[in-house]
């Protein structure tokens, strides 16, 4: 059986991150999207339905990205939203015939036998019932953007009730503290100085393969730290942090998708950091009003009411700010935007340079990307030129 991923058209408008990403490559919980989709079935994706020019789609891990033509009929299939969650205990049970998966009344993905003719684009924007049975899944779906932050903490806890596969539980100190009783999980690298802190009276933490903890860090559950992460100093508490993540000063439930760098004091609260962002010393966002109303998400056509009253921002791929950045409640920022303003727009359009009137060079932004990419050791080829090329083709052409 082969599965397949795809972004229907709701995911399509999880701005800033559909720009620059499949959406199944967004970080939730203790996992990626698609990972978690991966485990459900126990199969590895073999390709991502997704946006048109995203085609060169192109990160460690990930899959390639297809277009509904290039899918064959000849095997068994099996299509999955990537905004359907299923709980961690569920398992994908192989049906007799075709059969339309359904969880929470919505309709996410389908299972074809080899033979039985694949769907259309259409379909991917907006599935509905093939035909045959329907099996209903355990687990829920998301429907906005901002759940992957609002939502996060509560998955992180749930991945890590029964424990992350590989990574044992602590049995004894190495000049560390620990308060509460939950489960803390520390791979055997882990690298952790005297006088950190472990608060586990919320939550389980987990740290993965190489992840660095400074001492002065205290840490408060539930939390995940990805393989190769740096926890450099300050109160961090609910995070979930994919691999490569440099994060020090205040961070209060936050998501951090990966190779992102806030390596300085400041305040990062209910905010989701796309990957290969940096984070200039002091930057800080706000994430309750002054009025304690709910918080509205800024876009380009206007703002969106998210009914929460404590949310920050979202920060798309490859953003960077510059020192003593203020990002005000409920601000977007659109990929590879370089903020230099110390309060910028609730809406800053993609690959902004200092403002929205000026747009990011894309040779500039390249070269930017390159050499971030070799600071952590990760290849940047042709594939990732050409896939940020289309992506900033994409977001500068309605400027031209």
């Amino acid at each position: 059986m082969k599965l397949y991923v795809f972004d229907d058209r709701r995911a399509g408008d999880w701005r800033p991150y559909a720009l620059s990403r499949p959406c199944a490559e967004l970080w939730f919980g203790t996992d990626s999207l698609r990972g978690r989709l991966e485990r459900f079935t126990g199969t590895a994706a073999s390709g991502t339905l997704t946006r048109s020019w995203l085609g060169s789609f192109s990160e460690d891990g990930a899959p390639p990205v297809l277009g509904a033509e290039a899918l064959g009929d000849d095997e068994d299939r099996l299509f999955l939203c990537c905004r359907a969650v299923p709980d961690p205990a569920a398992r994908f049970d192989v049906p007799d015939g075709p059969a339309a998966l359904e969880m929470e009344g919505e309709i996410v993905g389908a299972y074809l036998p080899s033979g039985s003719k694949g769907p259309g684009d259409d379909w991917f924007a907006d599935p509905t019932p093939l035909g045959g049975a329907r099996l209903v899944v355990e687990g829920g779906v998301l429907q906005h953007v901002w759940e992957l932050v609002e939502r996060s903490a509560d998955r992180t806890a749930a991945d890590l009730e029964t424990g992350l596969p590989g990574v044992p539980e602590a049995s004894t100190s190495g000049g560390w503290e620990r308060l509460g009783d939950a489960p803390l999980q520390l791979a055997p690298d882990v690298r952790i100085e005297p006088g950190v802190l472990f608060d586990l009276r919320d939550g389980p933490i987990c740290l993965d393969r190489e992840v660095e903890v400074l001492a002065g860090t205290r840490l408060a559950g539930p939390l995940y730290a990805g393989p190769s992460s740096r926890l450099l100093g300050g109160s961090i508490s609910r995070l979930s942090a994919g691999p490569l993540s440099y994060v020090r000063g205040e961070i209060e439930e936050s998501v951090v998708l990966g190779y992102a760098n806030k390596a300085h004091d400041g305040f990062l609260g209910h905010a989701y950091l796309g990957r290969w962002v940096n984070l200039g010393a002091l930057t800080t966002n706000s994430d309750l009003k002054n009025t304690y109303g709910t918080v509205r998400l800024a876009g380009p056509a206007g703002e969106v009411d998210t009914g929460l009253m404590k949310f920050g921002c979202l920060i798309g791929d490859h953003v960077k700010t510059a020192i003593g950045t203020l990002i005000p409640t409920g601000g977007v920022i659109g990929c590879g935007a370089n903020v230099l303003s110390r309060l910028p727009e609730k809406w800053v359009p993609p690959f902004s340079w200092g403002g929205p009137e000026t747009v990011h060079r894309k040779d500039g932004f390249l070269r930017t990307a390159e050499v971030s990419a070799g600071r952590r050791g990760v290849r940047f080829g042709d594939e990732e030129r050409a896939w940020l090329s289309e992506v900033w083709e994409r977001a500068t052409a309605a400027r031209r």
